[in-house]
């Protein structure tokens, strides 16, 4: 190439990188440059320079996209765990995951000191029947290690045909070696909401993760529990659901709260500080409520179990949850790629944040595994991933954590409403149904007097 292309070649990726950064919000830039408190274009030219040099002297070819699609990258997974640069190809596959299904092992995963962290196992998948639990490093995959792997080379790799079989390598604390464990992919189900009776007149609704049906579904399902009597009680089950739609956290929410706000968002921008309100039209009966969190309780679950708790409309129980309080947008760009920003902070309505901190149970009940082996392996000294665990996470206004321990409650009568092959009530849930009928229980006595 001649030395007057080349000059016209950098030019051109030059003006097409500043292009690209006024779709990041660079544009302010302008504003604050003018002040005189910022260097933003002696630092675009620094960028432009590089990457002129790496077309001009770099060993092999390089595509321009290439490079500056890396450069991007790279910019936005400094800032925060959950920032990140979407090709066109994962911008589709994220639309897919929040409307319809997809094949694979059924995970959330997440980056922590640049290893490949699962956040939860989605109910019902091969991960979760596998027994994968939060904060289980995925040392490598098909024998290729994951560090410093990204988010996305992780998902396609973990993502195929039902029926093939993808082998991982796991390492959880407490283990002197690492475990291969080989999953048989399959279509990861996109109903979000189950449930059943307990007992007469007390129900059950699991709530998995938060998609565009969600509201929709716990609405059936609720008709149909109460549709031969009155519930006396609902237990809510969040543990290990990672969250999803934003949207459908704040309905979910609103079935049942009268009035007030659910949650809010606190961001730099104007349009990042919005509030949202419950309504009193489609509002459930005021029967008693008992929510179940834990530490792969997410985002989304933890918006619902905040709104709850300060309203005082439910008792939440179990253990301290994730701790994910952070908004992210999604922005489309022209070339069909998107940005995916950390943009505000949740608060639920009494202000506290959830970044970091996560939801505090008014009742802590650890879950006890029904097995003694597996009761000594989760207890040896094993740590479940919270928000604050990740690397370049941020803050919260004040970071604190209350742990307590109780003991194992006694076991409760199963109901004969309950189908055959469903399975038994755990610790955790059979000490929300005794909630639930000791509040029917004094609920009464009131009435008495």
């Amino acid at each position: 190439m001649k030395p007057f292309c080349k000059k016209r070649f950098s030019l051109l990726l030059s003006a097409l990188i500043v292009v690209m950064l006024f779709w990041l919000g660079a544009y302010k830039a302008t504003k604050v440059a003018s002040a005189g408190g910022s260097n933003t274009y002696e630092q675009l030219r620094l960028f432009a320079s590089v990457l002129d040099l790496v077309q001009r002297d770099y060993v092999e070819k390089v595509e321009p996209q290439k490079l500056i699609y890396g450069a991007i990258d790279g910019m936005l997974s400094s800032l925060d765990p959950h920032s990140s640069f979407l090709k066109p190809e994962d911008f589709k596959e994220l639309k897919v995951e929040t409307k319809g299904s997809f094949t694979g092992i059924g995970i959330e995963i997440t980056l922590v000191d640049h290893v490949l962290t699962v956040v939860s196992p989605i109910e019902g998948t091969p991960a979760y029947r596998a027994g994968l639990k939060s904060n289980d490093k995925i040392v490598k995959i098909e024998g290729k290690s994951t560090k410093n792997m990204s988010l996305i080379e992780a998902v396609k790799l973990l993502r195929g045909p039902k029926g093939t079989k993808v082998r991982i390598t796991i390492y959880r604390k407490g283990w002197h070696d690492l475990k291969d464990i080989t999953l048989v992919r399959d279509v990861i189900p996109i109903k979000s909401v189950k449930s059943r009776l307990l007992e007469e007149g007390y129900g059950y609704i699991r709530i998995t993760n938060f998609q565009t049906k969600t509201s929709r579904d716990l609405h059936r399902a609720l008709k149909k529990l109460s549709s031969k009597k009155r519930l006396k009680g609902l237990v809510i089950d969040l543990r290990s659901n990672p969250g999803g739609l934003l949207e459908q956290a704040v309905k979910v929410s609103d079935t049942f709260l009268e009035k007030g706000l659910i949650v809010y968002t606190d961001g730099r921008l104007k349009d990042q500080q919005m509030k949202f309100e419950a309504h009193r039209r489609g509002t459930e009966p005021d029967y008693p409520i008992v929510v179940l969190v834990n530490e792969g309780s997410a985002s989304a679950a933890e918006i619902v179990a905040g709104a709850l708790q300060d309203h005082r409309r439910g008792i939440i129980l179990g253990t301290q949850t994730f701790g994910k309080g952070s908004v992210q947008t999604i922005i489309p760009l022209e070339d069909g790629a998107a940005v995916r920003l950390t943009t505000a902070r949740y608060y639920t309505p009494s202000g506290r944040s959830i970044q970091a901190k996560g939801i505090t149970p008014d009742i802590i009940v650890p879950f006890i595994p029904e097995k003694k082996k597996d009761a000594e392996e989760d207890n040896n000294g094993f740590h479940f991933l919270k928000e604050k665990d990740l690397e370049g996470h941020l803050s919260a206004d004040d970071e604190s954590d209350s742990k307590h321990d109780k003991k194992e409650p006694k076991s409760s009568k199963d109901d004969s409403g309950k189908k055959k092959n469903e399975p038994p009530l755990d610790n955790q849930m059979k000490e929300a149904l005794r909630i639930l009928k000791a509040w029917s229980i004094f609920s009464a006595m009131q009435h008495c007097k």
